[in-house]
C-alpha cells in the first residue's frame, strides 16, 4: 500500500483533493484490506490467536519478536479492528492466565514473595502498554491483573501473612502490602487486621498478672514499633493512626485500674535517684513516651493517686533523680489534663520550697539562737494536709534533744503563722547520726525510727526486744522491721542473739564493737515494706470515693440544667461528661443516694423520670 501510494502520489494530491466523495489511495486501500479480511475470518482468527500466544509466551519468560507484535497491532489499530477483534479476547486471556497463576502462587509462595510477584507483574503489564499495546488498553489491563492476582486473594493474604509480617517488623513488605491493597480499595480490610493484631498481641500480656512487672516496657516498645510501621509502611494514614489509638485505648482499659497504677509506678522508678545511666535527654524521651500511654487511660484519677503517693516519697526522702525532670513531668500532665489535675502535685513542690524558707528564717530566729541544744541540726518539712497523701500517725518516744527541738520549732512556727496546727509525721523523718566505733568514727544515714533505737545504746550495752519496745513506743511491726535493718541487713550496727533473719520477742541486741566499713558515711537502708495489698486497696478506695463525689456533682449539674429527665437520657449524658469508666449499678446507687438527700425525686406518674428539686 505504501508503494501504491508512492506511485499514485500525484493523483492523490492533485485529483482526489479537488473531487468530492472520493477516498485517498491510502483510505481506499485500508477499506479493501478490511473487506478481504472480513471475507476470510480464519486469517483474522489465526492472527489474533498468534498475537495472544506470543504475549503469553512473553509472560512465561520467553523472548519474542516485539517489533512484529507492535507492527501487527498498529495494523489492527489502522484498520479500526483493535478494540473489537484484539482487545476483547486479549483481556479475557489475561484474566484466565492470572486467575490460574494467582491460585497456584498463593499455594506455593509465602506472602512477601507473592506480593513481590504481584508488584513485578503489574510493572510488566504497564511496560507492555508502553511497548506495543494501545494506551487505552492500560486501564482495563491493569484492573484485570489486579482483580485476579490481588482482589480475589486479599483475605487469604491477610490471613496467611499479616501477623507474621507484623511480628517480624517487616516494614518494607507491609508497605508493599499497603500500596497494593490501596489499588484494589482493600485498605479497610488491612485496617481491621491491624486492629485485631494489636488487641490479640496486647491482651495476652495485659491480662497476665505475672507479667505486670514488664507491662509498661512492653507497651512502650509495642507502641514504638507500631508508630514506626505507621510511618514507614502505612504512609502515616490517619485512619490507621486512629485504629492504633482505639486499639491501644481498648487494651489499656481491659483491666480497669491496674495499668494506670503500673504506669505511675514505672514513672516513679525512672524519676528516682539511682537511674544514673540515663541522661536528661533520654529521661525526657521516656517521659514523653509514657505520656502517650497515659493519654489512653480512662481512669486518670487512679494514675494521679498513685503518682502523688510516689512523688511524696521522692520529695520527702530526697530520692528524686532530677527536680527539673519532676517539674517537666508535672508540666506535661498539666498540658494534658489541665491545672485542676496537677493542682495538688504543684502544691507539694510549693510546700517543699516554702519549707526551705521557713527553715532558713527559723535558723535566724531568736528562739533558735537562744534555746536550741548544741550539736544538733534539724530541717523540717511543713506540709499542707490537702496536697499530700494521708499517712497513718505513728507514735514514738523521741529522745529528749529531739523533743526540745520540736517544741522550739513549734513555738517559732505558731508565732509566725497563728491559727495553724502542727502534727508530726514521725514515720517520714530521717537523720544522720555520728557514731563512735572502736575501729573509727562513722556517719550513719538512718530513718527516725532507726535513730531512736540506736540512741538507746548510748546509755545501755545490751537491750532485749521488749526493753526497746517499751523505751521507744514504736508499733510492733515497725519496730521488728527497724531492728531487722540494723542487725540483720548489710550494715550491721547492732548484733542480735540468737542469730537469724527474723526478730523474735526474746531476742537481745548489743552495740557492734567489731563494726567497720570502708566509707565514712554509710546509708543503713530501712527494710521497705512491700507495698501491701491493703495500701494499694486503700489508694484505690480513695479514688473510688472521689469518683462518687464527681458522679454526684455531674448528676446534679445535668438535672439542674434539664429540670426533668428520663433515666436513660440521664445515664447517656453522664457517660458523655465523666472521664472515667463507671458501672451502671454504681450510677444507680448515686441516684438513689441523691433522692434520699432530696436533690432529686422520682416522677409520681412515671418512676423512670426524675425531677430536680431546687
Amino acid at each position: 500500500m505504501l508503494i501504491i501510494r508512492g506511485i499514485a502520489l500525484l493523483l492523490d494530491v492533485k485529483y482526489v483533493k479537488n473531487v468530492a466523495n472520493i477516498c485517498s489511495v491510502w483510505d481506499m486501500g485500508l477499506q479493501l484490506f478490511r473487506k478481504h479480511l472480513s471475507l476470510s475470518p480464519e486469517i483474522e482468527h489465526k492472527t489474533v490467536t498468534g498475537l495472544l500466544r506470543l504475549i503469553e509466551s512473553e509472560r512465561l519468560g520467553e523472548a519474542i519478536d516485539r517489533t512484529l507484535l507492535s507492527h501487527l497491532l498498529k495494523m489492527f489499530t489502522a484498520l479500526g479492528m483493535y478494540s473489537e477483534s484484539f482487545e476483547k479476547p486479549f483481556l479475557e486471556c489475561t484474566s484466565e492466565f492470572y486467575a490460574t497463576e494467582g491460585v497456584k502462587y498463593m499455594q506455593q509462595s509465602d506472602i512477601p514473595d507473592y506480593l513481590k510477584h504481584v508488584e513485578s507483574r503489574l510493572q510488566e503489564e504497564h511496560e507492555r502498554c508502553i511497548l506495543y499495546l494501545e494506551a487505552n488498553t492500560r486501564k482495563p489491563l491493569i484492573a484485570t491483573t489486579e482483580k485476579q492476582l490481588l482482589e480475589r486473594h486479599t483475605s487469604a493474604i491477610i490471613e496467611k501473612g499479616f501477623t507474621m509480617l507484623m511480628d517480624a517488623n517487616r516494614v518494607n513488605d507491609l508497605s508493599r502490602m499497603y500500596n497494593l491493597f490501596q489499588r484494589v480499595n482493600a485498605v479497610e480490610l488491612l485496617k481491621l487486621a491491624l486492629s485485631s493484631y494489636i488487641r490479640a498481641t496486647g491482651q495476652g500480656v495485659i491480662m497476665d498478672e505475672e507479667k505486670d512487672k514488664d507491662l509498661v516496657p512492653f507497651l512502650l516498645e509495642f507502641k514504638s514499633s507500631l508508630d514506626k510501621i505507621l510511618e514507614e509502611s502505612f504512609a502515616k494514614n490517619e485512619a490507621f493512626s486512629n485504629t492504633i489509638k482505639d486499639s491501644f485505648e481498648h487494651l489499656i482499659n481491659l483491666r480497669q485500674n491496674r495499668p494506670a497504677e503500673l504506669i505511675a509506678k514505672f514513672l516513679d522508678e525512672k524519676l528516682r535517684a539511682g537511674n544514673k545511666g540515663t541522661s536528661e535527654e533520654e529521661l525526657e524521651g521516656i517521659l514523653d513516651k509514657v505520656l502517650v500511654l497515659f493519654r489512653f487511660i480512662q481512669g486518670k484519677d487512679v494514675f494521679e493517686a498513685f503518682y502523688k503517693k510516689d512523688l511524696a516519697k521522692r520529695l520527702l526522702l530526697g530520692k528524686s533523680a532530677s527536680i527539673d525532670a519532676e517539674k517537666s513531668m508535672i508540666t506535661k500532665l498539666k498540658t494534658e489534663c489541665g491545672s485542676q489535675f496537677t493542682n495538688k502535685l504543684e502544691g507539694m513542690f510549693k510546700d517543699i520550697e516554702l519549707s526551705k524558707e521557713i527553715n532558713d528564717s527559723f535558723k535566724q530566729s531568736s528562739q533558735a539562737r537562744t534555746k536550741l541544744p548544741s550539736g544538733i541540726e534539724m530541717s523540717v518539712h511543713v506540709l499542707t494536709t490537702g496536697y499530700w497523701p494521708t499517712y497513718p500517725p505513728m507514735d514514738v518516744k523521741l529522745p529528749h534533744e529531739l523533743n526540745v527541738y520540736q517544741d522550739i520549732f513549734k513555738e517559732f512556727y505558731l508565732s509566725k503563722y497563728s491559727g495553724r496546727r502542727l502534727m508530726w509525721q514521725n514515720s517520714l523523718g530521717h537523720c544522720v547520726l555520728k557514731a563512735d566505733f572502736p575501729k573509727g568514727k562513722k556517719e550513719l544515714a538512718v530513718s527516725l525510727f532507726q535513730s531512736v533505737v540506736l540512741m538507746l545504746f548510748n546509755d545501755a550495752q545490751k537491750l532485749s526486744f521488749l526493753d526497746i519496745k517499751e523505751s521507744t513506743g514504736i508499733e510492733d511491726k515497725e519496730l521488728r522491721r527497724t531492728l531487722q535493718s540494723l542487725a540483720c541487713g548489710k550494715v550491721r550496727v547492732l548484733q542480735k542473739t540468737p542469730k537469724g533473719r527474723d526478730v523474735e520477742d526474746k531476742d537481745e541486741f548489743v552495740f557492734n564493737d567489731e563494726f567497720s566499713a570502708p566509707l565514712y558515711r554509710i546509708k543503713v537502708n530501712a527494710i521497705q515494706m512491700k507495698e501491701t495489698v491493703e495500701e494499694n486497696t486503700s489508694t484505690t478506695e480513695r479514688v473510688f470515693q472521689d469518683r462518687q463525689y464527681q458522679v454526684d456533682a455531674a448528676i446534679v449539674r445535668i438535672m439542674k440544667t434539664r429540670k426533668v429527665l428520663s433515666h436513660t437520657l440521664l445515664i447517656t449524658e453522664l457517660y458523655q461528661q465523666l472521664k472515667f469508666p463507671v458501672k451502671p449499678a454504681d450510677i444507680k446507687k448515686r441516684i438513689e443516694s441523691l433522692i434520699d438527700r432530696e436533690y432529686l425525686e422520682r416522677d409520681r406518674s412515671n418512676p423512670q423520670i426524675y425531677n430536680y428539686l431546687a
